[in-house]
């Protein structure tokens, strides 16, 4: 009777059904047993991020999070069904594929979210949109990579889908170069950042803030209010001058006095411009001298900084210099010289007659010659 009952169990074992139901027993309890682990090493490092200083902790939580349970609960139904024993709907090595098509798939959701928390880390001073474009790139090239390491195993001659995709590629490229230059100049934009937004910037005839900088081209608003579109290929091929950066500007003015003033008082000019440029804030005196004989004026030059990049502060007190300085060369009685200029004539040129005869110093008639 035990014997009976004893084959008559092997013989449930042996059933297709009842393997399959141990099968499912033993996936069932495997999927339970990684969802326990999964929310332990999670509460874990959740526990660790809270820390300053544990970003890592952070970012480790965001890539467990891109975990598939879907791709899970196929992985550990599969190794049920190989510990039990039970027939595969398929051949054998329709399951190897499959084992690596799973764990390819898996691999490629968790280097997806580890490129892009990667990034947003090390790019999080950078611009927007180059991250967001970098981000892209790298992780549709792991999906590359996935998908051709599939197609690989799945007996695919990638060999030659690469040399057709490459050809493919090129006369793409060909047709999107205006397109790709410009993607380019934007990824090089956001990381050697010439400019960023906020940013007033100088080139050619234009001069304006940056607003900002697209995957194709930058918006720029002028001095005059309106915007201006430019195309990021064509702004890098210009001279950029960043005035945002600007720490101190460096200003050089002149100083014009008459001839007719003594020599005594030249001397003194030097120093009054020196006085008013040192009665402003935000200044540092470098130089004034009398630089050259000028045509019909003594020419001063005067070099100092002002210690702001800010156009409106520096014009204020370049205005209140020049006042300063024409108030005291006034108390001191020096005249400031006009443009002026002088022509030179020999006593004996005689102007020449108009058209009608007449001399257009007089009213008289011009001689007839001889």
């Amino acid at each position: 009777m035990l014997s009976q009952w004893i084959s008559g169990t092997n013989a449930l074992a042996d059933h297709p059904v009842a393997l399959w139901l141990i099968a499912a027993a033993v996936a069932a309890t495997l999927y339970l047993m990684l969802i326990f682990a999964f929310r332990l090493v999670r509460a874990r490092l959740e526990r660790r991020a809270a820390l300053p200083g544990h970003g890592m902790a952070a970012g480790a939580i965001r890539v467990m999070q891109r975990t598939s349970w879907f791709l899970l609960a196929i992985f550990t139904l599969m190794i049920g069904v190989d510990v039990a024993g039970a027939p595969f709907p398929f051949s054998e090595g329709g399951a190897q594929h499959l084992w690596f098509v799973l764990i390819a798939l898996q691999l490629a959701l968790w280097l997806d979210r580890a490129v892009d928390v990667g990034l947003s880390r090390a790019l999080s001073h950078r611009a927007t949109v180059t991250a967001t474009l970098l981000s892209f790139l790298l992780r549709a090239l792991v999906w590359v990579i996935a998908l051709l390491a599939m197609l690989d195993n799945l007996g695919v001659n990638i060999t030659a889908l690469v040399a057709s995709l490459g050809i493919g590629g090129v006369a793409v490229a060909l047709a999107v170069q205006t397109i790709l230059s410009d993607l380019f100049a934007s990824i090089s934009i956001g990381l050697d950042k010439p400019f960023e937004a906020g940013d007033f910037i100088v080139f050619g005839s234009v001069a304006g803030s940056i607003e900002h900088v697209g995957l194709k081209t930058t918006r720029i608003r002028s001095l005059g209010g309106e915007q201006i579109v430019c195309s990021n290929t064509e702004l890098l091929k210009q001279t950029i001058q960043n005035y945002k950066r600007m720490q101190q500007r460096r200003i050089v003015f002149a100083v014009r006095i008459t001839y007719k003033t003594d020599v005594e008082k030249v001397a003194a000019v030097p120093g009054i411009i020196r006085s008013q440029i040192e009665s402003q804030t935000d200044t540092r005196f470098d130089r004034a001298h009398l630089a050259r004989f000028g045509e019909g004026a003594l020419e001063f030059e005067a070099v100092y900084y002002v210690l702001t990049a800010d156009y409106n502060h520096y014009m204020d007190i370049q205005q209140a210099i020049n006042l300063g300085i024409m108030r005291q060369l006034q108390a001191a009685d020096i005249a400031l010289a006009l443009p002026e200029q002088i022509l030179h004539m020999p006593r004996d040129a005689a102007p020449a007659p108009d058209a009608r005869g007449r001399n257009p110093i007089g009213d008289a008639p011009a001689a007839a010659p001889a």
